[in-house]
């Protein structure tokens, strides 16, 4: 899970629009409401009024049923399904999980297993999942055995001409697409909203964005990364998406105390625990929506130094942010500082 959106013009705790305590134009229009356990928004440019119950509704129709398809949390979705079942056989999906699983296994083995969507079992163990927050830090033993039933070797996806499979070979095996559903979900309205001839718009579900043409003022959509606090709603940096996705990922929104010590959501595979290292933010800039949501969970669990080396590797549009001493430090690769504007 990533981050709940923030009331009052913002599209997520680590996205918001630049200028929004501007009225909006006459020719403005925005549409809001929930889906997969966070916030949705939609801003459109040039769009008659009248459209708007009607772009409202096929909107949460089209995110229910993204929901009802990839959520953890509804035990009658289809992915719930394919995590209850214990069979070691192919399950038809369709070709959207095919491909959501696909792009998550890659960037996996980019990562070195750091992005890892069969981390389900940890994720729940440490109380992000369905169920409840744990009342005791979890021990050793619980960390291991819920490891046991982790790994991106244990999952594979078989695409043919007569349709797509997803299948694994470890019958316990948990996949949690919440590191990614927010990313595919804000495309999928990109799309719709392409469907439906509006080429001017800026789409969010949760943390994940992606703009088309301009606003309403006739400028580029314009999106602000948020500074690395919960006590204040400060921008740290402003960028022109140029018809990109933006996601971020973040360790100091969402996190519980248990035994005295914060708990973050992030979860590091390799050791089952959360992440206890200074990279507090990390925000991708990609083609897709989609890609920026699986990487920065990744470089969020790799931590700085790792995060940097490989966004450097891949040629990524990638800001950091890292906690010290005395505050906060920055850095961006150089593919990340074109798009970046003066606030």
């Amino acid at each position: 899970m990533k981050w709940f959106m923030l009331p009052v013009m913002a599209l997520s705790l680590s996205l918001t629009v630049s200028g929004c305590d501007r009225q909006p134009a006459a020719s403005s229009m925005v549409l809001e409401g929930k889906t997969m356990g966070t916030y949705w928004r939609v801003s459109l440019a040039g769009v008659d009024s009248t459209r708007k119950d009607a772009l409202q509704q096929a909107i949460q129709q089209q995110l229910d049923a993204d929901d009802h398809e990839l959520s953890t949390w509804k035990k009658d979705s289809v992915l719930s399904g394919f995590n209850q079942s214990r069979s070691q056989q192919p399950q038809p999906v369709s070709e959207n999980m095919a491909d959501i699983i696909t792009l998550a296994l890659r960037i996996g083995k980019k990562t070195d297993g750091a992005m890892d969507i069969t981390v389900g079992p940890l994720v729940n163990l440490w109380g992000f999942g369905p169920d409840k927050q744990p009342v005791n830090t979890p021990n050793q033993a619980q960390i291991d055995a819920a490891r046991a039933l982790t790994g991106l070797q244990h999952l594979k996806v078989i695409q043919s001409g007569e349709g797509q499979w997803l299948q694994k070979d470890l019958p316990a095996l948990y996949v949690d697409l919440s590191t990614v559903g927010e990313g595919f979900a804000t495309d999928h309205l990109a799309r719709l909203m392409e469907k439906e001839g509006i080429n001017n718009y800026l789409v969010s579900v949760g943390g994940a964005v992606l703009t088309r043409g301009r606003n309403a003022e006739d400028k580029p959509w314009r999106v602000a990364i948020q500074k690395p606090t919960d006590k204040e709603n400060a921008v740290e940096a402003i960028v022109d998406l140029q018809g990109h996705g933006i996601s971020t990922s973040g360790s100091y929104r969402n996190y519980y105390e248990l035994d005295g010590k914060r708990i973050s959501h992030v979860i590091d595979p390799m050791t089952g625990r959360p992440i206890e290292h200074k990279l507090v933010s990390a925000t991708v800039i990609a083609t897709t929506a989609l890609e920026a949501d699986g990487w920065d969970t990744g470089l969020m669990v790799l931590g700085s130094e790792k995060a940097q080396q490989l966004a450097l590797e891949e040629k990524m549009a990638v800001y950091l942010i890292t906690k010290q001493d005395d505050g906060f430090s920055t850095w961006m690769s150089p593919q990340f500082k074109a798009f970046l504007q003066k606030p």
